[in-house]
């Protein structure tokens, strides 16, 4: 019969090796930062669509007072 090794785990009992961490860890950061980057885009799109037309029609009246103001001081 074989001797047994204090190494070996024996049969029957798997043996458990840690994962590689730092690989998950650094690969979970990247999904983080480029999750966060999306959801940053995302809120900003929207804000812009929710105030895209107040924005444009405070324009315009910005423009066509700076075209008339001086025409109407030079009459």
């Amino acid at each position: 019969m074989a001797k047994d090794n204090d190494d070996n785990a024996g049969p029957g009992v798997p043996l458990v090796i840690a994962p590689p961490m730092l690989i998950i860890d650094a690969l979970m950061a990247r999904i983080r930062y480029r999750s966060q980057l999306i959801v940053r885009n995302q809120r900003l799109d929207s804000a812009v669509n929710a105030t895209g037309f107040v924005g444009f029609t405070i324009g315009f009246l910005f423009a066509v007072l700076m075209i008339c103001l001086p025409l109407v001081m030079i009459n």
